[in-house]
């Protein structure tokens, strides 16, 4: 299976029911149709920035209240081989447009900003994780 959407998989998983362990992960792959081995799921929720809050499996930025959030960024995914896509409280897609450009991220070929959505144009399809985790440590 494809590895993209393994992970794309994964992070559905983890943010419709609540997961605690790889176990449990690699399980309902399995029942989705991605055979995953243990190894394979760690490198995932490594590559995806998949950390463990309270005991269950969470997606950094997609629960409310967090500094990202409170700054206007409320989620990141990849879309296709070169795009991130940038989930934004209402009225501050720009903002926070304004603050990933001003950042001068490398891989980042540019943006553009709507109302409550931004699209991150990058290089290279391994360009979107590393963009990815640069602009959560910029909102975090």
């Amino acid at each position: 299976m494809d590895k993209e959407k393994r992970q794309q998989k994964l992070l559905s998983l983890i943010r419709a029911k609540p997961v605690s362990t790889q176990g449990e992960l690699a399980s309902h792959l399995e029942r989705a149709g991605f055979a995953a081995t243990q190894s394979s799921i760690s490198r995932d929720l490594e590559e995806l920035g998949v950390v463990k809050r309270r005991g269950r499996y969470v997606v950094p930025g997609a629960a409310n209240g967090t500094k990202a959030a409170a700054r206007g960024l409320l989620s990141l995914d990849v879309a296709g081989d070169t795009l991130v896509v940038a989930r934004c409280e209402p009225g501050l897609a720009s903002a926070v447009a304004v603050e990933i450009d001003g950042a001068a991220i490398k891989e980042i070929v540019g943006t553009l900003a709507g109302e409550d959505t931004i699209f991150i144009a990058v290089a290279e399809r391994k360009a979107q994780r590393a963009v990815i985790k640069k602009i959560w440590e910029l909102f975090g």
